[in-house]
C-alpha cells in the first residue's frame, strides 16, 4: 500500500481534476495497484469511520457486535458498489462505441468517489453531520472531466452517457444499501440480539 500515492492522489482529485485526471489517462497503473494503493484504503477507512461511529456515538446500548456488522456493512456496500457500478459505465461506454476497457470504467468510478469517500468517513463517524455528503456531489464533477479525459466521447453523447452512467449508479449503491443494510440487521438481531 502506498499511502504518498494515496494522499496525492486524493488532494489532486480534490483541487484540480482535470491535471489529475490527464495523469491518470497518461500512466499505466494496472487495476491492482489503484484498488490496493487508493481505493482499498479510503473504504477500509470508511468502515472503520462506520465502526467507531457505530460504537461509540449511534447507540451505546447495542452489543459490539452490531458496531462489527456496521462496518462489514459499509466495506462490503462501498466495494461491491464500486465494482458493479464499473461493471455498469464500462457496458453505457459500449453502447456508445467509445471501447471496452474494464480498467479505464474502474478508474473512472474509483476516483470519482473521492469526495464520497471522504464525507462518508465523517458522517459515518458523527451521524449527526450527514448533512456533509452533499459535497460527495462533487463526484459528479470529477466524474464528467474524467469522461471527457479518459472516454472523450463526441459532444452528443457526453450528456447521455452521464447521465446513464450516475442513474446505473445510484441504481446499483441503492440496491446495494437495501439489501445489505437489511441482511446485517437479520444477522444481528437473529444471532447476536
Amino acid at each position: 500500500m502506498d499511502f504518498r500515492f494515496l494522499y496525492h492522489r486524493t488532494k489532486y482529485f480534490i483541487i484540480n481534476p482535470g491535471k489529475a485526471w490527464e495523469v491518470v489517462h497518461r500512466e499505466e497503473r494496472p487495476m491492482r495497484f489503484v484498488r490496493d494503493s487508493f481505493f482499498l484504503p479510503l473504504i477500509i477507512l470508511v468502515s472503520i469511520s462506520a465502526f467507531l461511529g457505530s460504537m461509540f456515538f449511534i447507540n451505546t446500548t447495542l452489543k459490539p457486535m452490531y458496531s462489527v456488522l456496521a462496518a462489514v456493512n459499509t466495506f462490503l456496500f462501498l466495494y461491491f458498489g464500486v465494482y458493479a457500478s464499473a461493471f455498469a459505465v464500462r457496458e453505457i461506454i459500449n453502447i456508445f462505441k467509445r471501447g471496452n476497457d474494464f480498467l479505464v470504467a474502474f478508474k473512472l468510478v474509483a476516483y470519482s468517489m473521492v469526495p464520497i469517500f471522504l464525507s462518508l468517513t465523517v458522517s459515518r463517524l458523527f451521524e449527526s453531520l450527514l448533512f456533509i455528503n452533499v459535497l460527495g456531489l462533487y463526484g459528479l464533477y470529477i466524474f464528467w472531466i474524467g469522461t471527457e479525459v479518459m472516454v472523450n466521447p463526441p459532444d452528443n453523447k457526453k450528456l447521455p452517457m452521464i447521465i446513464l452512467s450516475v442513474v446505473a449508479m445510484l441504481i446499483i449503491f441503492l440496491l446495494l444499501q437495501v439489501i445489505l443494510s437489511r441482511l446485517a440487521e437479520a444477522l444481528y438481531f437473529s444471532i447476536f440480539a
